[in-house]
């Protein structure tokens, strides 16, 4: 059974340094690390625009049923429509195939000036997909060692963005775009029967959210309260 992260401190070759620790079995590291790997497949993107191959419109559910999950909560349910002016809405210069879980990753910079947002992702996208795809990939390598993870800083926030970035791509596709849409899973989750499809969906979502809040507060508890100093400073 996984167990939460906590914030411990270590001697390292004669001084004391933070470490983040938990464990994980090694099923948990499997499913958390495979979807890390094929988010990272989901988010890269060629060097040039192209359309989608016919029958190739939604990757991300190609993605989940390698897992044996399935999207969307409502049977039939294959795609989430970004609403205009939404967070999974994206410029016109973006290719329009793309999974609107995707485009969450990367939010819209201004609302206002369409132009300007357009502008500012044409500059920037590429080199922030290529960052939250090593991201991915670093952190999915760090499930691969050992089932007990214990954790440096810059690792410890390399995986929480990591695990911040697949619960993203995962609640789009679950339709969650509020905290009330958050709070019917629970609901939504007890009308299912325990071989529904949607329900280990629900679940792995949930598995996602516990493990990401452990990390965050074990990151917290190594911030210095204020008017306070580090140790060693």
């Amino acid at each position: 059974m996984a167990r939460a992260f906590k914030l411990r401190k270590v001697s390292v070759e004669g001084r004391k340094e933070l470490r983040y620790a938990g464990r994980l079995e090694d099923s948990e590291r499997a499913l958390v690390g495979g979807l890390m790997y094929q988010v990272a497949e989901l988010i890269e993107v060629p060097e040039e625009p192209t359309s989608a191959p016919p029958g190739e419109s939604d990757a991300f559910e190609d993605i989940v049923a390698r897992l044996g999950m399935s999207v969307g909560l409502e049977a039939g349910q294959d795609t989430i429509p970004a609403e205009e002016g939404s967070r999974a809405a994206r410029p016109e210069h973006v290719a329009g195939y793309e999974d609107p879980a995707v485009r969450r990753l990367f939010p819209i910079a201004n609302r206002q000036d369409p132009e300007a947002a357009a502008e500012f992702a044409r500059l920037t996208e590429v080199g922030l997909r290529r960052r939250k795809r090593d991201n991915l990939l670093q952190a999915a390598a760090l499930l691969e060692q050992t089932d007990h993870l214990e954790l440096r800083p810059d690792q410890a926030q390399s995986m929480l963005v990591a695990l911040t970035d697949v619960r993203v791509v995962l609640g789009e596709r679950l339709g969650l775009r509020t905290d009330e849409d958050a709070a019917a899973l629970e609901t939504i989750s007890m009308g299912l029967g325990e071989d529904d499809p949607r329900l280990h969906f629900i679940l792995v979502y949930d598995f996602l959210t516990w493990l990401q809040e452990s990390l965050a507060l074990a990151l917290l508890q190594a911030v210095p309260e204020e008017g306070t100093r580090p140790d060693g400073d």
